[in-house]
Order: structure tokens, then sequence, then C-alpha cells
């Protein structure tokens, strides 16, 4: 089996495909079923963000696998196979495991180093978990991207450097207000808008309008950058609620002064949008959650309460929450992820260099247990002749000698003895087959093995059925075990 993932992202494919390929809630859990249950599929998982969605899986065999599952995405999102196979990249084995390193780490992200993409492959691995579609493999790679992502973040200054979609999409609203405060409205974002020091939020009104993580991220983010108040609108109004005890009062950058936050229903939408300067909207529905006469009726009072400046509609959401036609009305500036892939600031070159190398050293060790898992069933094979051999042995001395000859202390002790001896012999062998696994030809150091010691076939055969019904069950057989632990006891 190897590992495979089909995908697109902000790279590959335009803001209208991404929007429209986006899966989640019962489709995406429609799509790991299904997915899991393609005949060339073993495990499998899927990351779906408001900048990607790829599909990762254990495969045996690649053009196989990557048609079942390109149709399978197209089936599931509503894109026809035309429309979205010219804008997917496909990558297999080493360059697929070198792939969730790179997203993981944050380094194949809209803004670089950005952390929320870590928790997002986190929650896509946990979700795999629960619908059952990921075994040892991908639970085991998973296990090694999630670790690297926190070395990244840790022995590294990409954290800090890298800002969340949020945050740059806030940095982005706010320029667009300050511009207006200085000259006529603008049409857009202002372009130096990501700057650190740029224009905060300070005496600005935001509408939250969703309560999901993205949401509390960019309520949280608003409080921390001065907002005056902070008000959230959501179709279950007690997440809301929820999402607004979450944020104020808070104690703002300026001392002594609190964010205020209220709840607003999704009902009087349009006069909530009206009382603000900025709407966050990232919720996840299928349709339009502002559409365009929403947004007028907002202007419209805007307008007839004297004029507060442009009304920055910040979308977050994939598939968009605002209707394309909002960004043709007076008065509206629309900051989408097209704005924000073109203003994602670019991270430090030393710290992306030391993430690559995180990245370098977790694939050669993940490589390195590949190749030594490959070559595994021989080894154990090896030992259990050498074991069985060695039994046959110590019986037959056993037999030979008279009743009255050495105590059963002394025997257990030539036994013992005779066990080190052949451990000893066959350590230095298995431990280097290992090693040689992962070089050019690596399979014919084992296959030399197997013919200098003539080991049946079927016992190596029988050994690699096992571990494969025992990967089933997240364990591992007891020959195995017993081998590496042989092998342990010599290092």
């Amino acid at each position: 089996m190897s590992v495979l993932v089909v995908g697109l992202s902000h790279k590959s494919a335009p803001v209208a495909i991404l929007e429209r390929a986006a899966v989640s809630g019962d489709t995406l859990a429609k799509l790991l079923s299904d997915v899991a249950l393609a005949e060339p599929v073993a495990e499998t998982f899927v990351v779906s963000t408001c900048s990607r969605v790829e599909i990762y899986a254990d495969v045996d065999r690649f053009h196989a696998g990557v048609t079942a599952i390109a149709e399978l995405l197209a089936r599931h999102c509503g894109v026809p196979a035309r429309e979205l196979t010219p804008h997917l990249y496909v990558h297999y084995e080493d360059r697929a495991v070198g792939h969730l390193l790179d997203v993981t780490c944050g380094l194949n992200s809209v803004v670089v180093g950005e952390g929320q993409i870590l928790g997002q492959v986190r929650s896509a691995l946990k979700l795999a978990g629960e619908h059952g579609t990921v075994g040892r493999v991908l639970s085991e790679l998973g296990r090694m991207a999630l670790r690297a992502g926190k070395r990244a973040r840790t022995e590294t200054g990409i954290g800090r450097a890298g800002q969340s979609l949020v945050s740059v999409g806030i940095e982005l609203a706010a320029a667009s207000l300050a511009a207006s405060d200085l000259g006529p409205a603008q049409d857009g974002p202002a372009q130096d808008s990501t700057a650190q020091d740029g224009p905060g939020l300070a005496g600005r009104d935001i509408l939250i309008v969703g309560a999901g993580s993205m949401s509390a991220l960019a309520a949280a983010t608003a409080a921390r950058s001065g907002a005056a108040g902070i008000a959230v609108a959501n179709r279950t109004r007690s997440h809301a609620e929820r999402l607004a005890a979450q944020v104020g009062p808070k104690v703002g950058p300026q001392v002594g002064v609190q964010v205020a936050a209220t709840v607003a229903a999704l009902a009087d939408l349009p006069a909530a949008m009206a009382a603000a300067d900025i709407v966050i909207s990232c919720t996840g529905a299928a349709g339009y959650v502002i559409t365009r006469e929403a947004a007028a009726a907002a202007l419209a009072d805007r307008r007839a309460a004297g004029g507060r400046g442009p009304l920055v509609f910040l979308d977050l959401a994939m598939p968009r929450d605002v209707e394309p036609a909002v960004t043709g009305l007076p008065g509206a500036v629309v900051i989408g992820m097209d704005q924000l892939t073109e203003h994602g600031p670019a991270a430090g070159a030393d710290d992306v260099a030391a993430v690559r190398s995180i990245c370098e050293a977790e694939l050669a060790a993940y490589r390195s247990a590949v190749d030594a898992a490959r070559v595994a069933p021989t080894v154990v094979a090896l030992r259990a002749k050498a074991a069985t051999v060695v039994d046959a042995e110590l019986a037959r001395l056993a037999g030979r000698l008279s009743a009255d000859g050495p105590s059963a202390h002394v025997l257990d002790e030539i036994a013992q003895t005779v066990r080190r001896v052949v451990d000893k012999l066959l350590h230095a062998p298995t431990v280097r087959v290992k090693e040689l696994a992962g070089s050019p030809g690596g399979e014919e150091y084992a296959a030399a093995l197997r013919v200098l010691f003539d080991l049946d076939p079927r016992a190596v055969e029988a050994v690699t059925r096992a571990a494969i019904e025992h990967e089933a069950h997240g364990d591992q057989p007891d020959q195995l075990r017993a081998a590496e632990a042989a092998e342990e006891v010599h290092r």
C-alpha cells in the first residue's frame, strides 16, 4: 500500500472553483465513507478548509486510486469532473507525505506560517477516526505530521511571523476604513494594509455572522485590535450567546477600555449590518447569507442616518457567504479570498528554511520506518527459524544426557547461553538489512537473507499476512514484537 493525495487549493484553483468544491458537514462524512469503500483504498481522511480540499488515502494502485478519488470528489462537491480535473494536483508516496508535512507546518497556506491549519489537520484526522476510515498507516502518518507542525511552531519563528486569514482580513478591512476617513470611499481594500503597525479597530463596531471556530477567532482578533463593540449573529441563538460571552467584557489594548459584546437576531441582519462598520461572515452555509437585497437595505439605513463611511464585508467563508453582487453597491467594500491570497505577508526566509529542515528530518525518519517495515517479515521469519533450530537442538541434547546428568538449572543456563549466541550472531545482519532497506536495491538484501538462510517463502508470507491482519486492529503480531524486542536487547 502507498500514500496518495488528490486535491486542490488556492495555488491550483481560482476561488470560484474552490468555493464550489468545498465540502463540510454531512457531505464531508459521506465523501469519507465513499472513498473508504472504493476498491483501491484501504484508509482515508479529508482536509477541507477555506483554501483547500485534499483527500489523503492509502491505496494499492496509483492510477485506480486517482481515478476513484477524483470521481468521488467531483460527485460529492457537485463540480463536473471536466471542470474540476484541470485544477487537481496529485502526489504519491514520498511526495504525498512531504506535501502533508508542508501543509501541516503552514508552508502551503495562503498566509505562510498561519497556525489554524494545525488544528484543521487534527480535526480531519479525528473526524476520520470517528467514522472508522483511518487505520494504522494514516494514523501514524497523521501523528508524524502533527508532531512536525508542533515542532515548526515551537522550534522556529514561523508561528510568530505567520498571521491567520482572519488577522490579514481584519487589517485589510481596517485599512479600507482608514483610507475612507482621509478621502473618498475606496472601491476595494487598501493595497498596503498588511503592515504590522497598520490601523486598528479603535472606535469601530464589528458584526460577526456565524459562531464557529473561525468566528470565535475573528471575534478574539477584533477585540485585541481595539473594536468598540462586537455583535454576533447566528442561526442558533444559543451559539451566538456563547460566543458573545467568550468575547466580552474584555480589556482592550487601551487600559480601561471594555469591549461590549451583544447578540443580534439573524432575522434582523440588515439592521445589525447597518449598525456596524465591518461585517465578518464565516458561517459555512450552502447558500448566500448576506444577499444583495439585505446589504442594500443596510446601506440605505446608514445613508438615512447621516452616513458612516463605507460598510466593509469580510467574507471568510467557503463557499462564500456574501453574494458577489454586493460588490457593486455604492458604499460597500467586499474583501474575500481573492484579496486575502494577494495580500498574505511572506514569512522570513530563515524561518521557512528552518521549518523545511524539520520537514526533511521527519520525512527521512518516516521513510526509514517504512523501509524497515518492508523487510521486517524476512527478519521475523529468520528469527523464527533460528528459534526452531535452537529448540530442536536443546531438546535433542536433553534427551542424550543421562538421568544423573546436569541439573535442571545447568540445562537452563546452557539453553540461555545458546539462545544469546544465536541472537548475537543474527543481530548484525538483521539490523543491517533494515538500515540498507532504504538504499537503492534495498529489497535485494532481504532477498539475500532469504536465500542464504534457506527461508521458506511461505513463512515470510505468513508473517506479512499476520501483520496486515493485526494492522486492522491497531497492534502488532506477537512474532514481530518478539523479534523487535530481541534486537533491542543487543543495541
